[in-house]
């Protein structure tokens, strides 16, 4: 029997938004019932690019549109708390781009307004769907790797100034912690939990944002050494060891096709693990998966889940003295 079609909206029209559209085109239960941007003649071009039926120039309107099911928010950061909560006061379900709010008190009024108006709401979290992820996590929880008590994981590129813009703006929640260092830090607390202690250090610029942070991650027996940087680039590798053996994952780990086992006493095996699309789309057959379940929440990555890794950032915000507050 064929599933009925999820109608999708999708508000904040850049590269992220364009590579979770073209996912969408793969997934048969999926539409893209309409966008919205600020620039019209963006909208109608993303509109056109990817097969949506409608546009338009307010997000007040996509809001307002009937058909639409669930929302993609993937607008730059400053703007995801407010634009989730009108959302959801719509009636919509949502999907937001990580990291959800700026701030561990705006994470907690989002999910208020999720629970308040029973609509789904989901932090767009895609690399905890990823099939290498899935596979890594069950292995690690069976014990195949004994107790896990080291984990080392980073994410860092060369960002410019001039083409990246957003990134060295304060005033749009620019810098590495929020941008990219969400996923390291997310790749430990899925293993290990929330943390004893956290240890934060930052090279911060002018504009105060973060231009690199390093982060330790103290557990009752295990540590993660983690390092964020829009300034530098790394091999992007992610190991995981326990007291029977360890997983290396394929580079770039948050969307790994693939990992290694190092099992002690025995030689490496790996294992190859194929994506959909771009990797997007194993979010949104979540989010599709939820709804029909008329579920507020993913069992995967729960409100709780993110409050969490709200709470974990908002330490290490405060430890490098970060603050958008203005």
């Amino acid at each position: 029997m064929e599933k009925r079609k999820i109608k999708w909206g999708i508000i904040g029209l850049g590269n992220i938004a364009s590579q979770f559209a073209s996912d969408l085109l793969v997934l048969q239960d999926a539409e893209l019932t309409a966008v919205a941007s600020r620039d019209f003649s963006k909208g109608q071009q993303f509109a056109e690019k990817f097969n949506a039926f409608k546009v338009y120039d307010s997000y007040d309107l996509i809001f307002a549109d009937l058909e639409v099911e669930i929302i993609y928010i993937a607008t730059p950061h400053n703007s995801h708390a407010e634009l989730s909560i009108k959302a959801l006061e719509n009636g919509k379900h949502v999907l937001c781009e990580k990291p959800m709010a700026l701030s561990y008190q705006d994470a907690v009024r989002i999910v208020e307004a999720s629970k308040k108006h029973n609509r789904f709401f989901m932090e767009a979290f895609w690399t905890r769907f990823i099939p290498s992820i899935q596979d890594v996590l069950q292995k690690v929880n069976k014990g195949v790797i004994g107790d896990v008590n080291y984990i080392n994981a980073d994410f860092a590129f060369y960002g410019s100034e001039t083409e990246n813009k957003r990134l060295f703006d304060k005033k749009l929640g620019g810098g590495a912690l929020f941008d990219i260092g969400v996923y390291p830090l997310f790749l430990s607390y899925i293993l290990l939990g929330n943390p004893k202690e956290i240890l934060a250090k930052a090279v911060m610029h002018k504009n105060e944002v973060d231009l690199q942070t390093s982060i330790i991650l103290q557990y009752e027996s295990a540590q993660a050494v983690l390092h964020a940087s829009i300034v530098s680039d790394s091999d992007m590798k992610a190991s995981i060891s326990g007291t029977e053996g360890r997983i290396h994952l394929n580079s770039p780990w948050y969307i790994a096709d693939g990992y290694s086992l190092f099992e002690n006493g025995a030689k490496e095996a790996v294992f190859s693990l194929s994506y959909l699309g771009k990797g997007y789309a194993h979010e949104a057959i979540e989010c599709h998966d939820c709804i029909r379940n008329n579920q507020i929440e993913s069992e995967l990555w729960s409100h709780q889940n993110s409050l969490d890794l709200s709470k974990i950032v908002e330490e290490i915000k405060t430890q490098i003295k970060l603050s958008f507050l203005f």
